[in-house]
């Protein structure tokens, strides 16, 4: 089993398909077993280039979530996004799409008719405690090109490489897509406080971090996520002989306990359970049954509170109801 204390760790992903019959595959590499986060960072979904025509592409109707926001990052195709604090967007290649859950929204994402090719990336980020129950909102970003010798960066959250994302996050991080010519070396200062994940959507990259008396290296390849522990200084990358293309990430450690629970990511079992029992409260106002047959969850009244989430408008689908609660109790992780 892989040390997660290891100043470089090889992070493998499993195939998860994204609901349906003709479901869509993502790759999944946040969370697993051997790591939860990389700094804030708690989920991680690589998936295509599909073909929509063969696997019928994104279709997700309205789903609830708390304690997170989530990040859409494209690299083809188009997403329509609706949410239940009445923002409509479309996510388009290099343009970071934000929504913040805190304490409660619902949203929809469907691939859009005139997508033929589906490829991309989605994350969620962990908010800290003291924004865990900020007001849910959402943030569109079109990050500049960034140019320099071999390579394109596109910054949409933190600064690296000396472009900065306006973008306000509650915890100190970074997201990029970089993209490097075959053989190409690019030295990149970051902060040794943050933890970083390299994930390689194409090519090959040779991951060098880099701390004050010691250097360690890692290769990547398509599909596969390279974690970088906090303390180093340099991290640099050389792309092999196809070149490369790979998303970085990175963020200090929240140094918190945390439950990620379906959507929902909480501090304690009673906090995912009351978010159940509202989503569930929810979908009875609007004549959605639970097909698990129960009425609420294990510990909280059904009519708890139906206006927490809120719905999307207008939807072509019914939203989704939770999962059954769990049986056992829902243990906090830190990683």
């Amino acid at each position: 089993m892989t040390d997660p204390n290891r100043t470089l760790q090889l992070l493998a992903p499993r195939e998860v398909p994204l609901g349906g019959l003709r479901a869509m595959t993502v790759r999944r590499t946040l969370p697993q077993r051997a790591r939860s986060f990389i700094g804030a960072w708690c989920f991680l979904d690589h998936y295509g280039p599909d073909d929509v025509s063969r696997t019928g592409g994104m279709d997700v109707p309205a789903h609830p979530h708390i304690g997170l926001q989530t990040v859409s990052w494209l690299f083809a195709g188009e997403i329509e996004h609706r949410d239940s604090a009445g923002f409509h967007a479309f996510v388009r290649p290099g343009e970071l799409n934000l929504m913040t859950a805190g304490h409660g929204i619902s949203h929809s994402e469907r691939s859009t008719d005139g997508t033929t090719v589906l490829h991309g990336a989605q994350l969620w980020i962990a908010l800290p405690k003291h924004a865990a129950n900020v007001a849910p909102t959402f943030a569109h970003y079109e990050p500049p090109l960034a140019h320099g010798p071999g390579w394109i960066a596109q910054v949409f959250l933190g600064s690296v490489l000396g472009s900065t994302s306006p973008i306000v996050t509650h915890s100190p991080l970074l997201g990029a897509e970089l993209q490097l010519v075959p053989g190409a070396v690019l030295e990149i200062d970051v902060a040794p406080a943050f933890e970083h994940g390299i994930l390689v959507d194409s090519g090959s990259v040779a991951v060098e971090r880099v701390a004050v008396a010691s250097a360690t290296t890692l290769e990547l390849v398509p599909d596969a996520l390279g974690f970088a522990a906090a303390g180093a200084s340099l991290l640099r990358l050389t792309a092999g002989e196809a070149g490369a293309r790979l998303l970085l990430i990175g963020g200090e450690p929240l140094g918190e306990q945390l439950i990620m629970w379906w959507n929902f990511l909480g501090r304690d079992h009673e906090e995912i359970m009351r978010a159940r029992a509202d989503w569930q409260a929810q979908l009875a106002a609007v004549g959605v049954s639970d097909p698990s047959g129960e009425a609420s969850g294990r510990s909280q009244p059904l009519a708890s509170a139906p206006e927490r989430f809120g719905l999307p408008h207008p939807e072509p689908a019914p939203p989704l109801p939770a999962p059954a609660a769990p049986v056992a109790r829902l243990i906090p992780r830190q990683q």
